[in-house]
């Protein structure tokens, strides 16, 4: 029980080790430049984990990424010049926000209507239920029950 409860401890140690080395390892002038990078890696998706950002992944491609990203930062590209470069040699599929376009007109719009058409099938089912329960007793039988409601309703006024 010890020597698991050392080697999780160990693990989890080295795993945080090597997450603030990834980020920290890269120097840079300014603060600002340092925000830049961190915000930059955050805003792209890690391509092996998918739901990671690059910032938080430790796959191998995910370093080799951040590299590149520091070396075209130290190189003085733009954000909009590496974001242009991810997305023309990966795919729109690095970016967490895809833009809007016809080809991501699914993403975007896909769940607005879904959620239209659940509307319109439910809307139209308790108006098909509401309608079968007005229409389940004949004419007589709902004349009756107006002729019978009417003399309670009479009853009970003659009593008050």
């Amino acid at each position: 029980m010890r020597t698991h409860s050392l080697l999780i401890f160990l693990i989890l140690v080295l795993t945080a080790a090597a997450q603030a080395t990834s980020l920290s390892s890269f120097q840079f002038s300014s603060p600002e430049q340092e925000r830049a990078f961190r915000t930059l890696t955050e805003e792209l998706r890690c391509l092996v984990c998918q739901n990671e950002s690059l910032a938080g992944s430790n796959a191998e491609l995910a370093q080799d990424l951040r590299r590149e990203i520091y070396a075209m930062m130290m190189a003085g590209k733009s954000k909009d010049d590496i974001v242009q470069f991810m997305v023309s040699r990966y795919g729109d599929f690095v970016l967490f926000q895809p833009p809007l376009k016809p080809s991501t007109y699914p993403l975007w719009f896909g769940p607005f209507i879904l959620f239209a058409i659940a509307g319109f099938f439910l809307f139209r089912t308790l108006m098909k239920k509401k309608q079968a329960r007005e229409s389940a007793l004949s004419e007589q039988d709902q004349e009756r029950l107006r002729e019978l409601l009417r003399d309670t309703s009479e009853t009970t006024d003659t009593k008050q």
